[in-house]
């Protein structure tokens, strides 16, 4: 591969993932070109600044724009690597989608040059980067692609799976410092994969198959999944069974050899909530714990609304109650797969303006809330204005609540934010 300062990058899609990405390997001194189909993104980076929430993201893209060594694109040009960091949805069948990866491989086949990496960073179902090599086979014929060659023969571009594993309010320090699983069509796609990850990864850089790739982040996040349907089923025992289930995950923990993590509201953000379906769907008949880790903890999200709504009834003369939260964690703007969004919007197509919303991360409310007449406030008023609060997030803004200012009120805390409350 050229040296850093010659070295060409595209990356495909500007989001949560691939603008940090984008932004940490321009940093290197790397010319690297982000695109996206979004117009107004490509227009705000171009401009040096970001139109997503993270810590120092914003002028670390400030400073590589400026340098030139990022820009923005709605189209696809030449480059030495590409990197595929485009969301993986499901389907309301729970049925991965992987429509936006294959879109991306196809803007990319016309530009391919032999000795070129592509690198698909998505999360994605297992099969997905042969796939992926399969739709550039047939739309670059003229190319030699890798596992598809003759014995001994070398393929003309290297193809491989590498996964994002980075904490959203961590990214940049993650990307750079968490190990990588680097997965290859073949091992030789593998170690020109490993060449290029190591120009500004401080992690470890392990190889494998793409397949062993694929399900190892699938099953990362899964693992995940299945021990936070721990905490929430627990949460549900001890309500039923009237015991503090903060004390009794704390007493717990106090095990050398127990961990239990924290309950909350349900599971969101487009990896957690999403990706153990893809195994799933892969494997129906061997994954029951699986599906049932997913089920508790969208049932989850069923009983807080439950219980909100019970608790909003029992106020009285129809006053206001705040719900504090709509990200899907602590301290970011990312609402996807939100358990706390989905428990605020069902309680305001219910009980309408009698919801207020406080999201220290958002300037607007999501277009889930049109026509349901809740409003978007700050917790100052929020705490002079509602008698009952619903804690969905534990954003630091709330944790700095003190309990003079929020004596006295009714209060539902999904997330174990308040213990002195009462």
């Amino acid at each position: 591969m050229p040296l850093d300062s010659e070295l060409s990058v595209t990356v495909m899609g500007l989001g949560y993932i691939g603008l940090p990405t984008a932004a940490v390997i321009a940093r290197t001194g790397a010319m690297v070109t982000g695109v996206d189909v979004t117009p107004s993104v490509v227009e705000t980076i171009n401009s040096g600044r970001v139109h997503i929430e993270e810590v120092d993201l914003d002028g670390l893209v400030s400073g590589v724009v400026a340098r030139g060594n990022l820009k923005a694109s709605l189209t696809v040009a030449p480059a030495d690597v590409f990197v595929i960091a485009v969301p993986t949805p499901f389907t309301e069948a729970r049925q991965p989608d992987i429509t936006y990866v294959l879109d991306a491989a196809r803007a990319v086949a016309p530009v391919l040059k032999t000795g070129d990496t592509l690198i698909l960073e998505s999360t994605s179902p297992v099969g997905t980067t042969e796939q992926v090599r399969d739709l550039i086979a047939d739309a670059r014929p003229d190319l030699k692609m890798p596992g598809l060659t003759r014995a001994g023969e070398q393929a003309d571009i290297a193809i491989a799976y590498c996964p994002e594993r980075v904490l959203p309010g961590r990214i940049l320090v993650e990307l750079i410092d968490n190990d990588r699983v680097i997965g290859g069509i073949t091992p030789r796609c593998a170690r020109k994969a490993l060449t290029f990850y190591r120009r500004f990864v401080r992690g470890a850089c392990v190889t494998t198959t793409a397949r062993a790739a694929e399900m190892t982040k699938l099953t990362e996040n899964a693992f995940r999944d299945v021990n936070i349907a721990f905490a929430n089923e627990l949460s549900l025992v001890a309500d039923t069974l009237g015991v503090d289930v903060w004390e009794v995950i704390r007493l717990a923990n106090r095990h050398p050899r127990v961990n239990i993590l924290s309950p909350g509201p349900g599971v969101g953000g487009h990896c957690i909530a999403v990706d153990p379906w893809f195994l799933v769907a892969a494997d129906p008949a061997n994954t029951p714990l699986i599906r049932t880790a997913r089920e508790v903890n969208d049932g989850k999200t069923d009983h807080v609304i439950a219980r909100a709504a019970t608790m909003i009834e029992a106020q009285p003369d129809g006053r206001p109650v705040a719900c504090l939260g709509l990200a899907f964690k602590a301290n970011i703007d990312d609402f996807r797969e939100s358990p706390a969004l989905k428990v605020a919007t069902a309680l305001a197509r219910r009980f309408g303006e009698r919801v207020r919303i406080v999201e220290p991360y958002a300037t607007a409310l999501p277009r889930a809330f049109d026509g349901t007449g809740a409003t978007l406030i700050d917790i100052d008023t929020a705490l002079e204005t509602c008698e009952a609060m619903i804690v969905l997030v534990d954003h630091d803004l709330f944790r700095s609540i003190p309990l003079e200012e929020r004596r006295g009120k009714t209060v539902l805390d999904t997330r174990g934010l308040w213990p002195d409350q009462g």
